[in-house]
């Protein structure tokens, strides 16, 4: 997504210059959210972009990883030799991790790419019995998609509850009945031990016997390949970019999964794994790159997630909030958790509520003030809560 975008936005910031797209996979470029939801369950063949890049004159050379980075003669290596660049765009995005012990293992799988997919398909079609490792968002949309096929699913969670690490308690607490509702068992607060071929050994002496094991424990930056280049990484191994998404090299951007930002909104820098991060930080890029006014890259994150038959939504930041504020009941079909910080709203979760979605993104961007009982208030358009 986000090297798609660099090239369609240097394009439209009126770039008329030699662009190339280098790529791993032997895929056209094609979209990530799909992949969890339709793509995986059969109902569409894939997600490729519907871009003529012959007509954008972008240049796709796909099956080229690259290798290495030297700025000195500002080449690229890769799979199939050097390339040469005037200016570099990396968005080489994130890959999962993985359990420890368990490469090579037969039936352990991860969800990120197209050839997941192929292999994953057809298990759900045969409706084997699936294990997941991870109560975040991929393992919840893996564990929606399986359940809609028939499988039967086991969730396993480190942690004492789903998205321990997104979100807080109060918040995520109501979100486990989600999967007892779904026929999903989920299991928390136990970690794995090992895994073997059909079967999770978990910490507390439990074996699961499963024809699939998914791991959906998050994922790193892609950055491995960028050792000893001195582009500057962070601990968490994404590069390290500025306001204008530049890298600490001359002539080189960043964007998207393996990148992280200075946000002068929240006072730290933010590492964004999101469809909209790849999205909005390449118009920054092309137009800095051409020359075009582009104002420091700070935006209010933002994604979305498909669970267990509920359209869940996020936008902002909430680490620093002083105060959260329910607004409608979280035992129930549609909610929302309002964050404020000194009386600004900085972020949002909307469950079933696009509406509030909508208007509280706004209000972030805006860093307006709310009314906290007013803004609890289900049946007052979030918009009319400003104090």
């Amino acid at each position: 997504m986000a090297g798609v975008q660099t090239a369609v936005a240097l394009r439209e910031c009126g770039h008329q210059g030699p662009v190339t797209v280098l790529g791993a996979e032997p895929h056209p470029p094609y979209d990530r959210p799909p992949l969890s939801k339709a793509v995986l369950l059969g109902q569409a063949e894939g997600s490729a972009f519907d871009i003529d890049f012959d007509a954008l004159g972008v240049e796709l050379r796909l099956g080229v990883g690259a290798t290495g980075l030297r700025p000195g003669p500002r080449e690229v290596d890769t799979t199939a030799g050097p390339v040469p660049y005037d200016a570099l765009v990396l968005a080489c995005g994130a890959r999962p991790r993985t359990l420890p012990g368990t490469s090579g293992v037969p039936g352990v799988h991860v969800l990120r790419t197209l050839d997941d997919v192929a292999v994953l398909r057809p298990l759900l079609q045969a409706q084997r019995d699936i294990a997941i490792v991870g109560a975040g968002w991929i393992g919840a949309e893996f564990a929606t998609a399986a359940r809609a096929a028939g499988c039967a699913v086991t969730v396993v969670e480190a942690a004492d509850r789903p998205l321990a690490h997104a979100l807080p308690a109060e918040v995520t607490a109501p979100m486990a009945g989600w999967y007892a509702e779904s026929g999903t068992s989920l299991l928390t607060g136990v970690g794995v031990d090992r895994v073997e071929e059909g079967a999770l050994h978990l910490a507390n002496g439990r074996a699961i016997a499963a024809d699939a094991i998914l791991v959906g424990i998050g994922a790193r930056p892609a950055t491995d390949w960028l050792a000893g280049s001195g582009v500057e990484l962070g601990p968490e191994g994404a590069v390290r970019a500025d306001a204008s998404l530049r890298a600490s090299l001359p002539a080189v951007y960043a964007v998207g999964d393996c990148a992280s930002f200075p946000s002068a909104r929240y006072g730290e820098r933010l590492l964004v794994h999101h469809w909209d991060n790849a999205l909005q930080g390449p118009r920054t890029v092309a137009a800095h790159l051409t020359g075009a006014a582009a104002e420091p890259y700070d935006p209010v994150p933002y994604f979305w997630s498909e669970q267990f038959g509920r359209f869940v939504q996020y936008a902002g930041h909430h680490a620093g909030a002083d105060l959260l504020v329910h607004r409608g009941d979280p035992r129930g079909s549609a909610w929302s958790a309002l964050w404020l910080r000194g009386g600004a709203l900085v972020a949002l979760l909307a469950v079933g509520r696009p509406r509030d979605l909508a208007q509280g993104r706004k209000l972030v961007e805006a860093g307006a003030p709310l009314d906290p009982e007013r803004a609890a208030d289900p049946s007052v358009p979030l918009k009319r809560a400003l104090r």
